[in-house]
């Protein structure tokens, strides 16, 4: 074989993917299309979730400098995202040309071979292998794997060669995007609706704007080039009365409301990650978050399964988990897009839903659906309030013999983690047969509210995506139950 996995697209999904298996030893050929990075800004920012996910493996400090904030919308209404409890607030102006910059800088230091201006041309699943055809700079040639990934976007080739089926429905409008120089422009982080549509301007590094234009009645075009910066600002004059036409275009785009979702995320040998497996309208930015949290529970898995360590059935549980994932964010951003794009006629129903954010448990449900911090996975066999979800941070005092102070810094290997809070030998010496897979760390929290979830917990078995698999008191099942479902029998 020429790799253990392959990865189509080097997007944020593909390059998160190839970091993730590389972390695990996998051997990992991506292959993209494109002669290099596009350098456009697309998505922005990240959500709460993946700001830990960046955590988790100690990636955030290669962004610098990011500007957080816990303002957000749902659907365009104010929604203040400070009653979370998590350890991170969202990053609002990151542009996804960077984001793709640090991932591939991460993935080549692990040792992923990238390979560009390579496209793929066929695939075909042997049962035993993935086959494919891909023509490169020196022609057309073949390369075999144990695994194929597709994470080559909305229009992906891997989804149309190998026959997912991906109901939905079509675009409906059309909308402008566009960064530009040059303007002045009163800041609408969160979009404004106007009688004939919706505008929204938001500033970005560097004296660029980042103009989003959507004029109610647009039927949607299906383009082979982007629109014209012309057409952008004629769309704001008559939805705002301001001319624009002076502004200095440096990336323009146009996107809809098509919503469709793969029926399944793997078909045998080939999976499928980000948009090519969703796509929806890009409400909250919700979209490249929800990729790269794709590639990082599918990652591990994957490589548990390359490596030998763990059943074939595991791979199963990436759909499992994520197609939930997946389903929610359709409904939520079709929600978002009705109270935002609509005209006078959803009035009503923003003025309930401006009514129902004041209350908390409202306010705390549509954050949390929208930041990702609000994910469970079915992890069955106990009562645990953790169970199934992301592992909020965690300092441990200093230890003698060990080296992390969190349990965000313990997860930066890739690894899974077994928290011991009681100083428990009789608990170390059970999961002892898994050292290899899974690191036991020691330490006894201190200073915990007795409302929080760990309060009284004397252990915690993390997944190396941040999920809690096991944890006691509260788990009918025991620990080497749990540990040898999750990372496959013992040494």
């Amino acid at each position: 074989m020429d790799a253990e996995v392959i990865v189509v697209g080097a997007g944020p999904a593909g390059l998160m993917l190839a970091g993730e298996l590389r972390l695990a030893g996998v051997d990992v050929v991506v292959i993209e299309r494109l002669a290099a990075r596009t350098g456009e800004s697309r998505g922005l920012g990240f959500t709460a979730r993946t700001m830990e996910v960046f955590d988790q493996r100690g990636l955030l400090s290669r962004f610098g400098d990011i500007e957080i904030s816990n303002q957000g919308h749902f659907g365009g209404l104010p929604v203040d995202f400070a009653v979370l409890d998590g350890a991170h607030q969202a990053a609002k102006t990151v542009p996804q040309s960077h984001t793709e910059t640090v991932l591939e800088n991460w993935a080549e230091e692990l040792g992923a071979d990238i390979r560009r201006r390579h496209e793929l041309l066929s695939l075909k699943d042997t049962g035993d292998l993935v086959e494919v055809e891909v023509q490169g700079p020196d022609g057309v040639h073949q390369l075999t794997a144990g695994y194929l990934v597709g994470c080559d976007g909305g229009r992906s080739v891997v989804r149309k060669t190998v026959g997912f089926d991906f109901p939905g429905t079509p675009a409906t409008l059309e909308m402008f995007l566009a960064d530009v120089k040059g303007l002045d422009l009163e800041p609408r982080m969160i979009g404004e609706t106007l009688p004939g549509g919706m505008v929204m301007v938001g500033p970005l590094p560097g004296g660029i704007t980042r103009l989003i234009v959507c004029e109610r009645g647009t039927p949607p075009q299906r383009r082979e080039t982007p629109p014209s910066y012309d057409e952008v600002a004629a769309a704001w004059k008559r939805l705002t009365g301001d001319d624009i036409s002076h502004g200095e275009p440096v990336w323009v785009s146009s996107f809809g409301d098509a919503t469709r979702q793969v029926t399944e995320y793997r078909q045998g040998r080939v999976f499928l990650a980000g948009d090519s497996a969703h796509i929806h309208l890009p409400a909250g930015g919700q979209g490249m978050n929800t990729s790269i949290q794709d590639a990082v529970n599918l990652g591990w898995k994957l490589a548990a399964v390359v490596r030998g360590r763990a059943p074939e059935s595991l791979l199963d549980t990436y759909h499992d988990e994520r197609h939930p994932v997946g389903r929610r964010l359709l409904m939520n951003t079709r929600a978002q897009g009705l109270l935002f794009l609509s005209g006078p006629e959803v009035q009503p129903l923003r003025d309930v839903f401006t009514e129902l954010i004041t209350y908390l448990p409202v306010s705390r449900h549509l954050a949390g659906m929208v930041s990702g911090l609000e994910i469970r996975y079915p992890v069955a066999g106990g009562r645990h309030p953790l169970l199934g979800r992301r592992m909020p941070y965690l300092k441990l005092p200093e230890g003698t013999g060990r080296s992390v102070g969190s349990s965000t810094e313990a997860l930066h290997a890739g690894r899974g983690v077994l928290l011991d809070l009681a100083d428990n030998p009789e608990l170390r010496r059970r999961a002892a047969g898994w050292r290899d897979r899974v690191d036991i760390v020691t330490g006894q929290p201190q200073g915990l509210a007795e409302d929080s979830e760990l309060a009284g917990t004397t252990a915690v078995l993390i997944r190396p995506d941040g999920y809690v698999a096991w944890a006691a008191p509260g788990c009918h099942s025991d620990l080497p139950m749990a540990l040898d479902r999750w990372f496959g029998p013992a040494a």
